[in-house]
């Protein structure tokens, strides 16, 4: 990622929803989950139909961000992570590059909106 298009998105918004608010939009296939943090912190569970797509991917080459993308054209993209800091870093990126991104939080908030958790596996 160049720093032009960093420092755009530093700039730009993108909304916090709460995964209770998206949970039907998720399962309808309207919007996509993406849990941005890293592989090692996979190990202990994601959001059920969450796909895996690190932060540092997305601000990297985009080897599996760029698929992505080209894929989800048109289609909301929600992101998660530990805390809700990353994914809102990763949804203001989005947002700036005209993507309809919203951070959801952390992990910890879809398991209070009673989401399921599944255990990692490659997506």
């Amino acid at each position: 990622m160049n720093l032009l298009k960093m420092l755009k998105s530093l700039f730009t918004s993108a909304p916090r929803l709460n995964p209770a608010e998206c949970a039907a939009r998720v399962r309808s296939g309207e919007a996509f989950l993406i849990d941005c943090r890293e592989p090692g912190e996979w190990a202990g569970g994601v959001a059920h139909s969450a796909r895996l797509l690190p932060l540092s991917d997305l601000t990297g080459a985009r080897a599996q961000w760029q698929k992505f993308l080209a894929e989800a054209k048109g289609r909301e993209v929600l992101l998660y992570c530990a805390s809700g800091a990353r994914s809102g870093f990763a949804a203001k990126i989005l947002a700036a590059e005209g993507v309809r991104a919203a951070n959801t939080g952390g992990l910890a908030d879809w398991l209070d909106a009673g989401w399921p958790v599944a255990k990692s596996k490659k997506r």
